[in-house]
């Protein structure tokens, strides 16, 4: 029964596929620097390993944004950013996954009167505007070091295009596996409290996570989306939003991945805490926003003469669509799930039995349940009191007294 409902977020994998992981490329592609089988099979790889070796950062914020306790919730979620997604790149605007899921989200806390956890929330709309800006400087700086460097060193013309085409190959693969770890929350988060799969154990010393595990399956419909319908959105991104050669294709894309790894790695973010910095969030950021706002600043390196104005204000259309659309869809069909299907949406309208039955699978596991020591974890970010007995759900606390949910 999982797996059909599961079947959602597997649609929006797909989706997600079509659009934001052709990101990775498009301007390799759009350049003709780079053959769409070829970026495709590197594409898919890389956001699979990424989602499966890094990918539990940005899901464990997904789950504090609200708690998706019912199977039925999440496919609900996932069906709804899904089809917003996949009509919005029907139209060949480079729309965010991200954005599309968290709107469900919120849809969701708002038709099952569930809290919504606002300090994650403003953490994530902060980096819908930090993502692109970021982006947009880091390709700015690259692009002057390369001015820079190529008034300096004088390459043969078929040398540097063999270097420009080895550099995409290599850095296309390197954002695929940044992407993999930081969207693949979008796929699997809203279904990590109900997911059935169990830890496997291959040799004493290597176990595969259920959590993993999901992120496997999240990764494996990313892929097939890549193949299946990204080559139309990889030319609109490479052709029309702004004339790209070689060089800046490489640029836009190496800005493009060094954001979304800053946003998605552990390791960054444990080694900032460690020196005393501020740390960034590991929150799933807008690959579509990111690749845009490296564009963006290749065009103010280059003055803004190359930049199409009416295809930007096309794409911040569907920017700001994406999320009230999908919040908006995903509140009706919860309703048709609830009142025509009588398929209970949360704790509150689900039977006993039903509720035990799915508060036994706890999200602790996006870490690994050999990372749970301590019967119980509080999170002072969220205010979620996790328990990792088999027979607790979460409970929202005030520090003095707790409510189930």
């Amino acid at each position: 029964m999982f797996l059909l409902f599961l079947s959602s977020g597997l649609f929006l994998g797909w989706s997600l596929g079509a659009n934001d992981a052709a990101n990775i490329f498009g301007t390799a592609v759009g350049t003709r620097m780079v053959r769409f089988k070829t970026a495709a099979t590197l594409c898919g790889i890389g956001v699979i390993l990424g989602a499966v070796i890094a990918g539990s950062g940005t899901t464990d914020t997904i789950t504090k944004l609200g708690t998706v306790d019912m199977p039925a919730a999440a496919f609900t979620i996932s069906l709804a950013a899904g089809l917003t997604v996949f009509w919005l790149t029907r139209l060949a605007l480079p729309v965010s996954t991200s954005q599309a899921i968290i709107g469900a989200i919120i849809g969701y806390n708002i038709f099952a009167d569930m809290r919504t956890d606002y300090d994650i929330l403003v953490r994530i709309l902060s980096t819908w505007v930090a993502g692109p800006l970021l982006a947009g400087f880091v390709a700015l700086v690259l692009y002057r070091l390369t001015v820079l460097g190529r008034s300096r060193i004088r390459i043969h013309m078929l040398k540097e295009d063999s270097l420009v085409r080895t550099g995409l190959l290599v850095v296309g693969f390197f954002g695929a596996f940044s992407l993999g770890a930081n969207n693949i929350a979008n796929i699997t988060g809203v279904f990590m409290q109900s997911s059935p799969f169990h830890d496997i154990h291959l040799l004493p010393s290597l176990t595969v996570s259920r959590a993993q595990i999901l992120f496997f399956t999240g990764g494996i419909s990313i892929a097939v989306g890549v193949f299946t319908y990204s080559r139309r959105v990889m030319y609109t991104l490479g052709n029309d939003l702004f004339r790209l050669s070689p060089i800046t294709a490489l640029i836009v894309v190496f800005a493009h991945s060094i954001v979304l790894f800053i946003f998605s790695s552990t390791e960054l973010q444990t080694f900032l805490i460690k020196n005393g910095l501020p740390s960034l969030p590991l929150v799933p950021i807008s690959s579509s926003q990111a690749i845009v706002g490296a564009i963006m600043g290749i065009g103010v390196a280059k003055g803004l003469w190359g930049v199409r104005v009416r295809v930007i204000g096309e794409i911040a259309a569907g920017w700001v669509a994406t999320p009230v659309v999908s919040g908006i869809l995903c509140f009706f069909l919860l309703f048709f799930m609830q009142n025509v299907f009588e398929l209970p949406v949360n704790c509150a309208t689900a039977p006993e039995d039903t509720i035990m039955e799915t508060s036994s699978l706890s999200t602790d596991t996006v870490y690994g349940s050999a990372n749970s020591a301590d019967n119980k974890a509080i999170d002072t970010h969220s205010g979620l009191r996790r328990s990792n007995s088999r027979n607790q759900p979460y409970r929202i606390t005030d520090g003095s007294k707790s409510t189930k949910h």
